[in-house]
C-alpha cells in the first residue's frame, strides 16, 4: 500500500475516532488517550518534522544556489518567486473580500455570551522593519529560533560566496550535496511514521473541538471554506495551466501527501520537508529552483491566511455594523500582504496577523473571540492551501527556467513512497558494505 493511501486512512480514522470521543466525553479517555497518547504521538511527529526543517533548508538551498552557478540566474529566480508570491497573496485576499461581501457572514450576529477576555492585539510592523529584519545580526540565533527569512538570506550569501571561490569550494559543494542526500533519507524515515502521527493529530483535534462549534459561525466557515476552495482549484490551477501548460489534475494528485501533512500539522514550516520532496521527486522541479522557492514560499506566501483575514474582517465588520468602505478594504489588502512577508509559517499565526489588520481598520480586536473556536480547524485548511501555492509558484518559476522534468511529472508513480522503500535502502546498504569489504580485502592482498 502506498504511503499516500496510508496517510489518508490515518486521517479519516483519526477524524472518525475524534468525533466519537468528543460526542461520548468520557473523562478517563480524555485524560489518558486524547491528552495523553494522542498528544504525545502527535507532538513527537510534529517535532520530528520541525527537526528536519533548518538542516534541510540549509543544505538544500546551498546545493540549489551552487547548482544554479550563475548569480544573475539566481536573482532572476528570486525576483520571479517574490512577484508571484505577492501576486497570489493579493489575489487571494481580494477574492476573499469579494466573496464575503457577496455572502455577508456576520449580519444579525448576537455578541452576548461571547468571552473576549485574553484577546490582545499586536502592532503592525513598518515596511522598513520587515525588510531590515531579513538580515540576521546573529546567524546562530536565527538558526536556533527558526527565523526562516534570516536563514534563507544568510545561506544565499554563503552560497554566493562559495560560487565566487570557484574550484576552492569543490570540497564544500560535495559535502553539502552529501548532507542534502542524507537529510532526504531522514525525511524518508520520518515519513514512514506519518500515518500514525496524522492519526493522532487529527483524532486529538476533533476530540477537543468537535463539530458543534461550527454552528454559531456557520456562515463564516462556509464563506472561508468556499474562498479557500475557489483559490486552490480555480485561481492556482488556472495559473498553473496557463503559465506552464501542465495538468492541474496530475499536479493535485502528486501534491496530496504534502497537503495532508499540512492539514495535520497546520504549519507551513513543519511541512517544508514533505513539500520539497513532493515538488522535486513527484512533480519534477529541479532542486536548484525548489530548494529556494519552497522555503521562501513557506515564509512569505500565505494565501490561505490572507483569505482568512479578508473573510474575518468582513465578518467582524458586519457583526459590529461598521462600514469599511473602499479605503478600508484597500488597507486590509495591503496589511495582509505586508504581514505575510514577515510572519513565520507556524500554527495560529493567522490570528496574530488578524489583530494587526483589525487594528489598522478600527475594528475591535475582541471580535476575534467569535472565531477562536473554529480557528484551529480552519488553520489546517489554510495551511494546505498555503503549501499548494508554494508548489504552484515553484513549478511556474522552474518551468520558465526550463527546470522541470516532464517525464517525472507525467509518470503517476514517480517519487511515490511505499512500504518497500526502507527495506530496499537497507538492501543497498548491505550490498555497499559487502563491496567495501571486498575492496579492503583486495587492498590487503
Amino acid at each position: 500500500m502506498s504511503l499516500t493511501m496510508r496517510i489518508l486512512i490515518g486521517m479519516l480514522a483519526g477524524l472518525g475516532l475524534g468525533v466519537i470521543l468528543n460526542w461520548v466525553k468520557v473523562p478517563i479517555l480524555d485524560m489518558y488517550l486524547v491528552d495523553g497518547l494522542f498528544l504525545m504521538v502527535g507532538k513527537m511527529f510534529v517535532n520530528a518534522l520541525k527537526m528536519l526543517v533548518v538542516p534541510l533548508v540549509v543544505f538544500s538551498l546551498l546545493c540549489g544556489v551552487m547548482g544554479i552557478g550563475d548569480i544573475a540566474v539566481l536573482g532572476r529566480v528570486g525576483g520571479k518567486s517574490f512577484v508571484l508570491y505577492i501576486a497570489t497573496t493579493a489575489i487571494a485576499i481580494m477574492l476573499a473580500i469579494a466573496l464575503a461581501l457577496l455572502i455577508g457572514p456576520g449580519r444579525g450576529f448576537d455578541m452576548q455570551g461571547v468571552d473576549t477576555s485574553g484577546i490582545k492585539g499586536k502592532a503592525a510592523p513598518s515596511v522598513w522593519d520587515v525588510f531590515a529584519n531579513v538580515v540576521p545580526s546573529n546567524p546562530i540565533h536565527a538558526f536556533a529560533n527558526g527565523e526562516m527569512l534570516q536563514i534563507i538570506f544568510y545561506v544565499i550569501v554563503v552560497g554566493i560566496a562559495a560560487l565566487m571561490l570557484g574550484k576552492q569550494s569543490e570540497g564544500f559543494v560535495k559535502a553539502c550535496e552529501y548532507m542534502n542526500d542524507l537529510m532526504m533519507k531522514v525525511v524518508t524515515i520520518v515519513m514512514h511514521f506519518a500515518p500514525y502521527g496524522v492519526f493522532a493529530l487529527i483524532a486529538r483535534t476533533f476530540a477537543q473541538q468537535g463539530i458543534e462549534l461550527f454552528i454559531p459561525v456557520l456562515a463564516y466557515v462556509v464563506t472561508l471554506v468556499s474562498a479557500l476552495a475557489i483559490h486552490l482549484f480555480v485561481t492556482l490551477m488556472l495559473m498553473l495551466k496557463l503559465m506552464t501548460g501542465m495538468s492541474p489534475l496530475m499536479f493535485m494528485r502528486k501534491m496530496r501527501p504534502a497537503q495532508v501533512f499540512a492539514f495535520s500539522t497546520a504549519s507551513s514550516n513543519a511541512t517544508i520537508p514533505v513539500t520539497l520532496r513532493s515538488v522535486t521527486e513527484r512533480i519534477g522541479v529541479d532542486n536548484s529552483v525548489a530548494s529556494f522557492t519552497v522555503p521562501f514560499g513557506a515564509t512569505i506566501n500565505m494565501d490561505g491566511t490572507a483569505i482568512m483575514q479578508g473573510v474575518a474582517t468582513v465578518f467582524l465588520a458586519n457583526v459590529y455594523g461598521v462600514s469599511l468602505g473602499l479605503t478600508g478594504y484597500i488597507t486590509v489588502i495591503l496589511m495582509a500582504v505586508l504581514a505575510s512577508i514577515g510572519t513565520a509559517g507556524v500554527p495560529g499565526v493567522g490570528l496574530v496577523m488578524l489583530t494587526m489588520v483589525l487594528g489598522q481598520v478600527g475594528l475591535p480586536i475582541e471580535g476575534i473571540a467569535l472565531i477562536l473556536g473554529v480557528d484551529r480547524l480552519m488553520d489546517m485548511l489554510r495551511t494546505a492551501v498555503n503549501i499548494s501555492g508554494d508548489a504552484v509558484v515553484s513549478t511556474i518559476v522552474a518551468k520558465s527556467e526550463g527546470k522541470v522534468d516532464m517525464a517525472v511529472f507525467n509518470d503517476p508513480n514517480a517519487g511515490e513512497m511505499n512500504d518497500e522503500d526502507i527495506r530496499i535502502d537497507e538492501d543497498e546498504e548491505v550490498a555497499l558494505a559487502k563491496t567495501l569489504h571486498e575492496a579492503e580485502a583486495m587492498d590487503k592482498k
